[in-house]
């Protein structure tokens, strides 16, 4: 069983070639759309969420918020999502779930890619659009989604060193495309084993915890670092003076899949968090 995580450019083969992935492993497959829909749990509003994920240039112009939150809870949704899905495995397509999710051993990232000239080429035809429309088209979408990553991870979509794998789709077919992403998937590097799956059960626990901190208004101006280890949960971090270090114990008590918690905070000036 493997996590595949598909990343495309502005071109349009990248959920074609993820369903054709999935079926032929028996996986799951799913995209953004999921990936939103799960993080409305955490409290951030859907057209938030939108703009995180599929945001156009002129909107990262006027963003100035803090992303971590965001980040946050949007790694602890796709890990959410691939939990459901039991031992079948996974097959993600969007733009940022392989910056969501650490290179764990069964997790492949794949990135699709064209030289520039094809994908217009391919914009182009999909949307109807004139070839000059089509150029700037996909450059606002590179731009924007570099920016979007820059923002939240600071990492380029193009650095291809983030990925464990890169297609090249000008020559390549999807068929052909799909066969050598199922053969990798199935290497025995990218099998998941009992010591993997428990790491990856530990950081959903504690990407589950992070985000329900984070995220609640409560705990807003607070710093936490969250480790866990098959239910047991180490907070330490950084509280303003007038937030009780019980009050978080028992946010965290209250998440499914916490046996216990261990908590080690200090008290720091307000005027640190910006009061």
């Amino acid at each position: 069983m493997a996590i595949i995580t598909i990343y495309q450019g502005a071109s349009g083969s990248g959920e074609e070639l993820a369903d054709a992935v999935a079926q032929s492993l028996g996986y799951g497959c799913v995209g953004r759309e999921l990936l939103i829909q799960t993080s409305l749990k955490y409290g951030i509003s859907q057209a938030k969420l939108n703009q995180i994920v599929e945001a156009g240039p002129s909107w990262w112009e006027r963003f100035v918020q803090n992303l971590q939150p965001y980040r946050i809870a949007l790694t602890a949704s796709l890990c959410e999502i691939i939990e459901a899905e039991g031992h079948r495995g996974l097959v993600y397509h969007g733009h940022i779930g392989h910056e969501l999710l650490p290179n764990f051993n069964h997790v492949l990232k794949v990135l699709l890619t064209a030289p520039l000239e094809t994908r217009i080429e391919q914009v182009r035809e999909r949307q109807n659009l004139k070839s000059t429309a089509a150029r700037r088209y996909v450059e606002e979408i590179d731009k924007a989604r570099s920016r979007r990553l820059q923002a939240m991870f600071g990492a380029d979509w193009r650095d291809s060193s983030r990925f464990d794998m890169v297609v090249n789709l000008q020559r390549m077919s999807i068929h052909a495309a799909k066969h050598l992403i199922v053969e990798a998937a199935r290497l025995p590097e990218y099998q998941s084993n009992p010591a993997t799956q428990q790491a990856f059960a530990d950081f959903t626990l504690a990407s589950r915890v992070h985000a329900a901190l984070v995220m609640s208004a409560d705990f807003s101006q607070s710093s936490f670092d969250i480790k866990a280890t098959d239910g047991s949960v180490d907070v330490t971090g950084a509280l303003p003076t007038w937030l009780a270090e019980d009050r978080v114990v028992e946010k965290i008590k209250q998440i499914p899949g916490v046996k216990n918690v261990r908590a080690d905070f200090v008290n720091a000036p307000d005027m640190i968090f910006g009061e």
